[in-house]
């Protein structure tokens, strides 16, 4: 196993430790989330863990999920979640995020914004100290309104293309049916502005920008874990 699939291991192993019996997780997409939830189906498989219900961001996360044992549930049984674990492609000091190289974007807000508690897994080299250095925003978009939205956030300032799928012809489909923008702003300096911004362009249905959501992040090192916490409000 590589270093960064090890930290990634290590990520997902300490974000474990917070699921308990009875739990309903979110369980976020992609390679680093991958691990998490191989491991709670060892945990299921061993004991440890009982009475687990997941609810999936994509239909990989499903895919893997009923593939290790974890039983599935929906927000319309559960539409509070004890907590969401999922992975990143950028993060900073503040612990808002970039998410949706994977296109789940959307899904993946809605179990962060239903959760009581939203935990974050990388490796090393998704810190950054400023959201959007080397890291293009995506943005999910209703089809019938691709081409203005499209040309509305390149007025933004921003380098923006249709994400294109490889092996397939035509723009990349998200679970929901929509397609995803790719655009490239740089730093951002005040990304509450630019979500804004954004979201008020017709069409757009969310963004990539998590801000404000996440209260744990652990960061996966070549030999150990960091833990990034939000600090609570009377640390202010």
């Amino acid at each position: 196993m590589s270093w960064i699939e090890g930290a990634k291991r290590r990520a997902a192993r300490a974000a474990a430790a917070h699921v308990q019996k009875g739990s309903v997780v979110g369980l976020g997409s992609g390679s680093t989330t991958l691990h998490f939830i191989q491991i709670i189906g060892s945990h299921l498989k061993s004991g440890k863990l009982s009475d687990i219900l997941g609810i999936p961001t994509s239909h990989q996360a499903a895919a893997e999920a009923i593939k290790v044992g974890i039983p599935l549930t929906s927000l319309d049984e559960h539409p509070k979640l004890d907590i969401t674990i999922d992975g990143a492609d950028q993060i900073d000091r503040n612990l808002d995020a970039i998410k949706g190289g994977g296109g789940a974007l959307l899904r993946e807000k809605v179990l962060a914004s239903a959760s009581k508690k939203f935990i974050l897994i990388a490796d090393s080299r998704k810190l950054t100290t400023r959201l959007g250095e080397s890291c293009p925003l995506p943005i999910e978009v209703l089809p019938f309104a691709i081409k203005p939205v499209l040309d509305r956030i390149r007025n933004l300032g921003a380098k923006a293309k249709i994400r294109v799928g490889s092996g397939k012809l035509g723009p990349v489909v998200t679970d929901n049916g929509n397609f995803i923008i790719d655009a490239e702003f740089g730093a951002i300096d005040d990304p509450w502005s630019l979500q804004r911004k954004l979201k008020a362009l017709t069409g757009v249905l969310e963004t990539g920008l998590f801000l404000g959501l996440t209260d744990i992040v652990y960061i996966g090192t070549q030999d150990s874990v960091k833990d990034l916490r939000r600090p609570r409000k009377e640390d202010h």
